[in-house]
């Protein structure tokens, strides 16, 4: 079969990871000022955190619309045997629901929640790109999919909460406790939804080392294939630190450097960190 591999632009996937895979990307969009931009076209992080820093308001993303989805799949629908498209995770976007919407007039087209987000989506994505070269059938290939789902882990270490209080994810009186006593909190995403599951204490680029650890250290569970460290911008000190971190506990065979996207840095800021890979 000749699949087609699409992908929510929130799976912070290198273009050179895109280039190779042949993966398309649906940009999602980003408001700023009450106008709208689209990821990675017409506006990139760097442009939200300067934006912000120089006292302008939070930036925000909005999901595709049934249309956008459909302008995609009508697209590309012709020229293949089978169209897979992966989301951003159902609990965070509505991209998931209106993407099903569009599919309906598309019998060839498959729709997957990643259950996720940045390149915890990415996981899915390569692998759907990866499964596509064999598949001969592709329900057989969506349900390989959503079972890969459950077997991602992604976390992110945060070291300013300011970004999530302006967005309304965190409150003020938690950012103040947690800046007091010199927390950062680290954030999984399981079941498809975000949650703190630790809190580290001390400088960022001391708790780096420590979070990666937990994360890899001692641990038989893990596909030991892939392993993606996404970030928005962190200071060098802090990256060499994750990156011997990563060295020590990891032993990937292929470890991958990516900025996170439009998305994460909309709700994170800068400074945030996160390795993400497969358990087996």
């Amino acid at each position: 079969m000749k699949i087609k591999i699409l992908s929510d632009s929130t799976c912070d996937l290198s273009q050179e990871l895109l280039t190779a895979n042949d993966i398309t990307l649906v940009p999602l969009t980003v408001i700023k000022n009450d106008q709208p931009f689209k990821d990675g076209v017409t506006i990139t992080p760097d442009v939200i955190f300067d934006h912000v820093a120089s006292g302008g308001s939070l930036c925000s993303t909005t999901a595709n619309n049934v249309g956008e989805y459909a302008e995609y799949f009508e697209k590309y629908t012709a020229d293949y045997d089978g169209i897979i498209h992966i989301n951003i995770g159902s609990g965070f976007s509505s991209c998931y629901q209106n993407a099903c919407l569009a599919a309906e007039d598309f019998p060839n087209v498959r729709v997957i929640d990643s259950m996720n987000l940045s390149t915890g989506q990415g996981l899915v994505v390569l692998e759907a790109a990866r499964l596509a070269k064999e598949a001969t059938d592709l329900d057989a290939l969506a349900d390989a999919l959503r079972d890969f789902t459950t077997r991602v882990e992604a976390s992110f270490l945060l070291s300013r909460l300011d970004y999530m209080v302006k967005g309304g994810r965190c409150s003020s009186v938690v950012a103040l406790g947690a800046n007091l006593l010199n927390l950062k909190p680290c954030i999984e995403v399981k079941g498809g939804k975000m949650s703190v599951v630790k809190k580290y204490r001390g400088n960022f680029e001391k708790c780096l080392p420590m979070y990666v650890k937990d994360r890899l250290a001692d641990r038989e569970d893990l596909s030991r294939d892939t392993l993606f460290v996404t970030k928005t911008p962190v200071s060098d000190t802090a990256y060499a630190a994750v990156m011997k971190a990563v060295e020590e506990y990891g032993n990937f065979t292929n470890t991958y450097e990516t900025d996170a996207g439009c998305t994460v840095s909309c709700h994170c800021g800068p400074g945030t960190l996160g390795v993400l890979f497969v358990r087996k």
